[in-house]
């Protein structure tokens, strides 16, 4: 069996979009899980960290804007893509926690030469910079949706 690439999470609140992307990656050989807001996301982080979260921006409940932001303070190793068809252009928009941008409606290839960028770039860890260690599933989301240490009260994102 061919080792997986690398494990990508799809979030993105329309399922012929998840289901477009996961067939392409999965038949190129990644290992691909979908969520289809910031909620379920977030519960999917909890059973396996990807290496790359690809999030569309406007989804109900949990938008991909809030997602980011939490993957950025919480899992800063994931390398995340924000995807739109909203916003034009390779760069990311500004007040968007991501390290590349998608336009939806754009080439498969551009897809994969922006996740084969961002895999060959390793990211700089705070346990790398000396600052304290990020733990991972230390984090739940109580009954509002709201990230919840263990023995803490919630807190908005």
């Amino acid at each position: 069996m061919p080792e997986t690439k690398a494990k990508i999470l799809i979030v993105d609140d329309e399922p012929s979009i998840r289901g477009a992307i996961s067939a392409v990656l999965t038949e190129i050989g990644y290992g691909v899980r979908c969520a289809e807001d910031g909620h379920s996301a977030l519960r999917e982080l909890s059973r396996e960290i990807p290496d790359i979260v690809l999030s569309d921006l406007h989804m109900p409940g949990m938008t991909g804007f809030e997602l980011l932001s939490v993957l950025r303070r919480r899992f800063p190793e994931i390398h995340t893509i924000a995807m739109s068809g909203s916003f034009s252009g390779d760069e990311v928009p500004s007040g968007v926690a991501a390290d590349a941008f998608y336009q939806k409606g754009s080439s498969t290839g551009c897809l994969l030469r922006i996740m084969d960028s961002l895999l060959k770039t390793e990211r700089e860890l705070p346990q790398k910079r000396g600052d304290r260690a990020v733990e991972h599933n230390t984090f739940q989301l109580n009954g509002a949706g709201r990230e919840q240490l263990p023995g803490s009260a919630a807190f908005n994102y």
